[in-house]
């Protein structure tokens, strides 16, 4: 269903039930974000949404530096989500640039976004330092949802190898799926692929800053992913993933 025209009311991501008539104190996150941030005040409305779908309406009923709680008003079957599944396997880069990457891939509508580590990958984390990276990656699209309206949060995975990644890819392949592989000496272009079927899951795989290696881009394609530039032009790590996705959106999706 689209959201209509009014004015958005400030979001908030509550990873729990959420009923109406229902008292619910803000996380201390979201409770310095309305008072701190957002100055909002008794009586104002909210909207809180917790993943699943649709979102609730609500209004700060208490806010002060110990708690802040909201009523539950109604709830709106909305829904933002793209048509297309898509599933971003982002090579692994510096920290502001990966953040970006998925802050912004989540505003435009993906899916599932997979971190993947390369040869040529700058950045290399240890097991306690992924899972606080993916903690980290899992706030910015909460931040992102909150943001672009979106009320289902894109799955972000942890952290594995390139050839792990193409080796689940092997035993989960589909006729009907889309695979696609950035690569610089592609001759073909998104615009000459077919149209997605509704059940499509399409792959979309992005290289690090210095680009796949020789023996990577025989890997990728030998698990059936097609090489597909964007242009004439070489682009950044951070800007080959959203120019990709924002093209796919405009050719079969809801741009």
């Amino acid at each position: 269903m689209p959201r209509p025209d009014p004015i958005m009311h400030a979001r908030f991501y509550h990873p729990a039930e959420i009923a109406i008539g229902q008292l619910i104190e803000l996380s201390v996150e979201n409770k310095h974000h309305a008072a701190r941030v957002l100055r909002l005040k008794e009586g104002d409305a909210i909207t809180l949404f917790n993943g699943h779908g649709g979102e609730f309406s609500a209004f700060i009923e208490n806010i002060s530096k110990s708690n802040t709680t909201v009523l539950i008003d109604a709830y709106q079957d909305m829904d933002c989500e793209s048509p297309l599944n898509i599933t971003l396997a982002q090579a692994i880069c510096v920290n502001e640039k990966m953040d970006w990457i998925i802050q912004k891939a989540a505003e435009l509508g993906v899916t599932c976004i997979q971190p993947v580590s390369t040869v040529r990958s700058i950045v290399h984390l240890s097991d306690e330092r992924s899972s606080k990276r993916l903690q980290h990656w899992q706030k910015i699209i909460i931040s992102a949802c909150e943001q672009c309206g979106r009320n289902h949060l894109p799955q972000i995975l942890p952290l594995i190898s390139l050839p792990e990644w193409l080796s689940q890819k092997k035993t989960m392949r589909s006729s009907h799926d889309l695979n696609f592989m950035l690569s610089t000496t592609a001759v073909e272009s998104l615009r000459n692929m077919p149209q997605p079927s509704a059940s499509a899951h399409i792959a979309l795989v992005i290289g690090p800053e210095g680009g796949f290696t020789q023996e990577e881009e025989i890997a990728i394609s030998h698990t059936g992913f097609i090489p597909v530039r964007l242009g004439k032009r070489i682009l950044r790590t951070e800007s080959a993933a959203l120019a990709a996705i924002s093209a796919m959106q405009t050719l079969w999706g809801d741009f």
